[in-house]
């Protein structure tokens, strides 16, 4: 059984004119405060694990693994579409219905304060995941008010893919480190035979998380933010309007082709290995199924370009959490200490190109040996702005969603579009 207190929220006062309560503060609307007692994980038996679509064909295996030391107490994979909107408004429906149907959930890292506020899922215990031995931003991604909520599973930065061989001819030595320095390299490339049809560069403009992820990323590397150390908006500034010009201009100019605007991670991927793209910005998977292509061995990674040097990126990754509904807890807490474990997350970096939380394999000779990109994706973790860490994340995304969409498809100017924006998340939280 669960114990649960009322719970004062000092912080709400402060920041319910801007519409955003940090994660350090709790929520008074929807499903109340963060649970104040011990989980009693008791509880033995089958379990479900829901996460998005497994495009990498490695998940299934894993829990197979699992099965066979627990044929009492198998897992069944449920997936959930590949767009990340839906897989959260899945997850809540099944929490608000109080539903015991999911069990250990993959929840994108960003997700973590909207659910433990909203009691949806429970807090673990600390002391029986090695935290220690992982990187302090994917650690920090997992916990709500001082307590651990999740488990990290695998962390994300996003890279720059490029095509090696097409710099390489074009007289280009080394990967672009600014906007402009990109565009001119494409202007290079785009002259050689080899190129004919290529467009310069794309990324995850569709109007769902990506272009949070995205407009974020074009935020942070052009030294704005999309909130402050506060939690206020601040997106009016020109630092922002500078990021969503460079955007808004390369659709105009035909850097961005126009289809990108339909773009998530798949298409885009499915765009540069097909080669399309000259550069590409996506997340760590896509470099061992891009080897799988026809351009195996003809691309590498580069930190994200920024406006007067290499940018930041949104820390991405999923983290397990525990729904407060399951059932058989004392298995889905050995479940989740199997999964994330630094054995099985080597796996997965190896198998999908997933980035582990654990510090130690991004130094390890031979892992850089095999995948050469481990540096470059350590660097982009720990430079790596989070997405606002807020409890009404979803109103936060979708105003973002809305107002980028707006500009980059023409119907809004930049200027009114971060105009708007900043008035979208300035309005008071709904009570």
């Amino acid at each position: 059984m669960k114990t649960r207190t009322p719970r004062a929220f000092p912080c709400s006062a402060v920041f319910a004119a801007a519409g955003l309560l940090l994660t350090g503060c709790g929520s008074s609307g929807g499903g109340g405060s963060a649970q104040a007692g011990a989980t009693s994980f008791e509880g033995r038996g089958p379990l479900t694990y829901v996460a998005g679509k497994d495009t990498t064909g490695t998940v299934q295996p894993m829990l197979d693994r699992w099965n066979e030391l627990h044929p009492k107490e198998k897992v069944t994979f449920i997936q959930l579409p590949t767009d990340a909107d839906a897989q959260r408004q899945q997850m809540i429906q099944n929490a608000e219905t109080k539903s015991d149907a999911y069990t250990v959930l993959s929840l994108d890292v960003v997700w973590t304060s909207e659910f433990a506020a909203h009691q949806w899922i429970d807090r673990l215990p600390e002391k029986q995941f090695p935290l220690q031995k992982m990187l302090k931003p994917v650690v920090e991604t997992a916990k709500y008010r001082g307590g651990l909520y999740a488990a990290p599973a695998s962390s994300d930065g996003g890279m720059l893919y490029y095509r090696t061989d097409l710099l390489k001819k074009a007289g280009i030595t080394e990967p672009p480190t600014t906007w402009a320095q990109m565009k001119s390299d494409c202007a290079k490339v785009e002259k050689l035979p080899e190129a004919k049809g290529m467009s310069c560069y794309a990324g995850q403009f569709q109007k769902y998380e990506g272009l949070t992820v995205n407009f974020s990323e074009a935020v942070n590397s052009a030294g704005g933010v999309v909130t402050d150390a506060n939690g206020k908006p601040d997106v009016d500034t020109p630092e922002a309007k500078k990021s969503l010009d460079f955007l808004v201009g390369s659709v105009k100019d035909g850097t961005i082709p126009k289809e990108a605007i339909t773009y998530q991670e798949e298409d885009g991927r499915q765009a540069f290995q097909s080669g399309k793209l000259i550069f590409l910005r996506n997340w760590p998977y896509v470099y061992s199924l891009a080897g799988k292509s026809e351009i195996a061995g003809k691309y590498a990674v580069a930190p994200l370009p920024g406006l007067s040097g290499p940018g930041s990126s949104s820390l991405g990754g999923h983290n397990l959490a525990l729904s407060s509904f399951a059932k058989n807890k004392a298995t889905a807490l050995d479940f989740m200490k199997f999964f994330s474990n630094e054995e099985n997350t080597a796996t997965f970096l190896k198998d999908a190109s997933l980035a582990p939380p654990y510090a130690s394999l991004y130094d390890d000779k031979a892992l850089i040996k095999q995948y050469p990109y481990l540096p470059v994706l350590k660097e982009s973790i720990l430079r790596a702005v989070p997405r606002p860490r807020v409890v009404q994340y979803g109103d936060v995304t979708s105003a973002i969603q809305q107002e980028a969409y707006a500009a980059l498809t023409g119907s809004k100017s930049s200027a009114q579009a971060l105009k708007d924006l900043q008035k979208d998340l300035q309005k008071p939280a709904a009570q």
